[in-house]
């Protein structure tokens, strides 16, 4: 795996499934979903900033990773 990496984005959707392990979150520049685990220490504060619709820096494990680590 590689170092994180933080990358500006604007928040375009979200999407929550009762029971689903992760929240899909969609943002307008990337065609991917990317995944918020309702595991995350912070996941409700983590969330409510990317309800908030802005533009926001993601931190991801790695270029190819799908996975929300934390916004900074």
């Amino acid at each position: 795996m590689g170092d994180p990496v933080d990358r500006e984005m604007t928040v375009a959707s979200i999407r929550e499934s009762p029971g689903a392990h992760s929240v899909r979150v969609a943002f307008l520049e990337s065609a991917r979903f990317y995944e918020l685990p309702r595991s995350h220490p912070r996941f409700e504060s983590l969330l409510a900033l990317l309800r908030e619709g802005r533009v926001v820096k993601v931190r991801l494990a790695s270029v190819g990773s799908g996975v929300i680590e934390d916004i900074v």
